[in-house]
């Protein structure tokens, strides 16, 4: 389950994002639940959990978003792009079109959250070797070429995930710690509010067909967390 712990040093926003049924939810889970959800049916709109790690002493929580990879959600997606230091880049690796899709995805996340967003390429379904359609070698040449950490994994015995995950972290703590502007909790704070604000008026596009109220409602939940922690924080300092 995602941790309540309230004492952390960052806060890092990430997204998994790739074509429908590559197992980008099964991903989220195992990692946050440390289990297979072998009912998971494809997303609609996006998910979202959280999971508190430590790196290097250091105390991290990941935010992470689920997004959909079907074309008639990419409107509500793409504005969950905002804020994001990382992102998971997941293809299939017994599905050769999902693997032909990751130019367009990659130009997506670089466009739309940052152009320095830490990427990780995952080939996910690793324990359907037999039915592999990407070869390794092809998916590691595509990652030099384009800048990005590469892993495979298997959401269903969870080979790689967690590491997946923690790598992606320790790329963007390295590149803070060395200067790289960073989004304060506040900051994340206002941008899910805006996002929790335009999903429940319907000012995104198709937002009011995919967004799950109980998830909204999870969401902001988490957000009055967030803000209480940070008046305690600010109260303390004075």
């Amino acid at each position: 389950m995602a941790s309540t712990d309230t004492n952390y040093n960052y806060l890092l926003k990430f997204l998994i994002i790739g074509n429908a049924g590559t197992g980008k939810s099964c991903i989220m889970h195992q990692f946050i639940e440390n289990k297979f959800k072998a009912d998971s049916a494809h997303t609609i709109g996006v998910e979202f959990g959280s999971r508190m790690v430590v790196l290097g002493g250091k105390k991290v929580k990941l935010q992470i978003w689920d997004t959909a990879g079907q074309e008639r959600f990419r409107s509500v997606t793409r504005s969950y792009y905002r804020g994001a230091a990382g992102a998971l880049l997941v293809y299939d690796i017994t599905n050769r079109e999902s693997y032909n899709a990751l130019q367009q995805w990659l130009i997506e996340a670089r466009n739309l959250a940052s152009a320095h967003i830490v990427v990780v390429l995952v080939g996910n379904k690793k324990d359907l070797q037999d039915d592999r359609q990407v070869m390794f070698l092809e998916a590691s040449q595509f990652a030099q070429e384009n800048d990005l950490a590469f892993m495979e994994t298997s959401a269903l015995n969870g080979e790689n995930v967690e590491e997946t995950f923690l790598k992606c972290a320790k790329i963007i703590i390295s590149k803070i710690e060395s200067g790289m502007k960073h989004i304060t909790i506040a900051e994340w704070i206002a941008q899910q509010k805006d996002e929790i604000r335009n999903a429940r008026m319907g000012k995104t596009q198709d937002s009011c067909k995919t967004s799950h109220p109980h998830k909204l409602q999870q969401l902001g939940n988490e957000l009055q967390n967030e803000e209480a922690i940070l008046k305690h924080k600010a109260q303390k300092k004075h």
